[in-house]
């Protein structure tokens, strides 16, 4: 058994192991003795200084490297005030929305407002705006014109071209136009930001950055007319013409083939540098950044973390309560599915960090007096991809493939599971650990190559529960997401319950998440995931509903309606009350889905799966079934339907003002109501109700 080292106080704890958190306020920074500040990094997160949030990481990259980093977290917006306090940067703005895309952390599947940010004390809601990266782009120009601003993080990689954005039903323009920013760094950004910093200092301009691999930059009018005249050969030797903006727009098929280009070019060893025209103007992305080494990895996460919220926070933050005491240990995901955004921005090659690094973040963690000796998670996207690359990099650098396990795991991939078994048995063994536990999802078809590894994961690092992701049963849809086939979980499953038995926890349980309304996923298909879930004893607590976040294959194919590759098509659930049969559906034991699981089976034509033994859901409702539903009518008499602190997101582009729905008073209808034509027809509807007859 581990020893526990005896804590020692918090105060020596940071003085042994950490570095003072960055400046958030004026006050903080005068505390500090400085007189400027070389970059302000604005956010849409609290500020953790936690290697799970990337302002901490690139504040202390930047740090190590001798600037100096303002950091302003979630401002008011409205105003540019809080984008002077530091002063003028000497170098530049660094605007992130945030860990997520704001829209997607702000509404539901449905398009209603979420009524809590994990990403915010308290978990408290309204403290970034939607489009966060276009706003606070806007406020730092306005606070000092000519400063340079450089955008990044998940929202601006999403969107650094053309995309479908599902809140308002319609084809945007990429981000580097509509938030002006001078240039977007896509993906992982701790190589781009020094790069960027380190030129600036030395007097090079904007214009420089342009070379950086893993951005994006708008060229001007002027500077397009060029290009169309001298070739694509002007902006470098590998360039491709992806189709523009307003074909993107108002042609479907030219979405899929723009989609079908830009995720063939994600390979940083063999992408070409991609050209978008939007009207007078062309964005040209550069070729993925390169995957960090190891020692590069090692260096980013030895530093000096506090692993904290900054202290001027009276309120836990959510995401940080729930990673507080996790470890990283490798980056990128080489399985490709559809509907994840991961490829998209960590990348399809694995880096890994060293044992030793790793062990050094585990005794920092064992010393910390908040510890209680159990590690909520080893791993990273996919946790069991730890040290696997292609076993052929000259290979690697010419494939074009966009997952390394679907239909079959290449042959030419390491998936040696042994590294990660070794890492493990090191780290649940370290002093001061007691536990051990992988909460980051496994790849099931990886897994059961190593009888080891899914031994090991029952005995030592399973709270009970291990949480995996087979998401549907239909070969169709599985094929539409680049998973494996149901009975790869089914197998996985056997083998878990085989090695928790052994193991002498017979009671350890599997934990399946599916999605609901994925493209190619109707009531059909919903229909019988529902009895696979019935038949195997599952019952899901909680749902997935697909989302269809900027960039990701699954999202052209809900915008489309077409496969980007084959371009054949596929159906997808649009309208709202689809989306509610089928999630409800996966939830058909549930007495308050009982009306929604019956108006879904007929509408299949499978009334046979209403009452008897094989059914879903007996003949007769049963009373908290009628009682829920009385209960639902009586809120949507009261204006309280499906909880009142939610409201629908306007559209734009119908014409409805941005963001909530019934927020603020409410103002009368029509094109310009106060005229003076309007008023008077209103009078007249008004007297006609009291006149004679009324």
């Amino acid at each position: 058994m581990p020893t526990i080292p005896s804590r020692i106080p918090l105060t020596l704890w940071q003085e042994r192991y950490a570095s003072p958190f960055a400046p958030t306020t004026a006050a903080e920074m005068a505390a500090r003795g400085w007189d400027y500040v070389d970059v302000v990094f604005v956010t849409g997160d609290a500020y953790v200084d936690h290697p799970s949030f990337a302002m901490a990481i690139l504040h202390r990259v930047l740090e190590q490297a001798g600037f100096r980093v303002a950091i302003l977290s979630q401002p008011e917006w409205k105003t540019c005030e809080p984008w002077r306090q530091f002063g003028k940067p000497r170098l530049f703005f660094a605007i992130s929305a945030g860990n997520m895309d704001s829209l997607i952390n702000h509404y539901t599947a449905n398009k209603k407002v979420r009524n809590d940010d994990a990403y915010s004390p308290g978990g408290r809601i309204g403290l970034r705006p939607d489009r966060a990266t276009l706003a606070y782009c806007q406020r730092a120009r306005e606070a000092f014109p000519g400063v340079p601003v450089i955008a990044g993080g998940v929202e601006a990689s999403l969107r650094r071209l053309a995309h479908y954005d599902y809140w308002s039903d319609t084809v945007k323009r990429s981000i580097v136009l509509d938030s002006k920013a001078d240039l977007v760094v896509y993906g992982m950004g701790e190589q781009n930001i020094l790069t960027i910093a380190q030129k600036l200092k030395g007097g090079g301009s904007v214009r420089d950055l342009r070379a950086l691999r893993g951005v994006a930059y708008a060229l001007g009018a002027k500077e397009t007319e060029n290009v169309q005249a001298q070739g694509l050969q002007s902006l470098g030797e590998k360039v491709e013409l992806i189709p523009s903006y307003e074909q993107v727009r108002d042609d479907k098929l030219a979405f899929a083939e723009a989609t079908r280009i830009i995720h063939t070019n994600t390979n940083p060893f063999n992408a070409a540098t991609l050209v978008q025209f939007h009207d007078r103007q062309a964005v040209v992305q550069t070729p993925p950044a390169f995957p960090l080494s190891q020692p590069e990895m090692d260096a980013v996460y030895d530093l000096p973390y506090n692993r904290r919220p900054h202290p001027s926070y009276t309120e836990p933050v959510p995401a940080h309560e729930m990673i507080k005491d996790s470890v990283t240990i490798l980056r990128g995901c080489f399985g490709g599915c559809t509907f994840c955004s991961i490829t998209a921005h960590q990348g399809r090659i694995i880096q890994s960090r060293s044992p030793e690094s790793v062990m050094k973040e585990v005794e920092k963690l064992a010393a910390d007096p908040d510890f209680k000796g159990i590690i909520s998670d080893i791993g990273g996207a996919t946790a069991n991809m730890y040290a696997m690359r292609c076993s052929r990099p000259e290979v690697e650098a010419k494939c074009k493939r966009l997952s390394c396990v679907h239909p079959t795991v290449c042959k030419l991939m390491t998936t040696d599971h042994g590294p990660l078994i070794g890492l493990m048995r090191t780290v649940r063994n370290a002093d001061g650990v007691r536990k051990v536990l992988v909460s980051s999802g496994i790849r099931m078809d990886l897994a059961q190559m190593s009888p080891e590894y899914v031994r090991e994961l029952a005995e030592h690092h399973t709270g009970g529960r291990l949480k995996v992701a087979p998401e549907h049963t239909s070969p169709k849809v599985l094929e539409a997401m680049k998973k494996p086939s149901i009975d790869n979980f089914g197998v996985f499953a056997e083998q878990f319950r085989q090695a928790s038995a052994d193991a002498g926890k017979p009671k350890q349980q599997i934990v399946p998440y599916f999605i609901a309304s994925h493209p190619g996923s109707d009531l059909a298909e919903m229909i019988d995931l529902a009895l696979y879930l019935k038949q195997n004893g599952y019952r899901p607590d909680q749902v997935q509903d697909f989302i269809p976040a900027p960039f990701d294959i699954a999202t052209c194919m809900y915008y489309t309606g077409l496969d980007p590759f084959s371009k054949k098509p596929v159906n997808t659930a649009k309208n709202l009350t689809d989306r509610k049969m089928q999630r409800a559906l996966m939830q058909f034991f549930k007495p308050e889905n009982y009306f929604g699981v019956r108006d879904a089976l007929v509408k299949a034509n499978r009334a046979d799966l209403i009452g008897g033994c094989d059914g879903l859901i007996p003949a007769q409702p049963p009373k908290e079934a009628i009682e829920a539903r009385r209960k639902q009518a009586n809120r949507a008499v009261n204006g309280d339907d499906d909880n009142d602190h939610y409201h629908t997101v306007g559209n734009p582009a119908k014409g409805e003002k941005p963001g909530e729905r019934g927020a603020g008073p409410v103002k009368p209808t029509g094109y310009r109501p106060g005229r003076t034509s309007q008023q008077r027809r209103q009078d007249k509807r008004r007297k006609g109700k009291s006149g004679p007859g009324a």
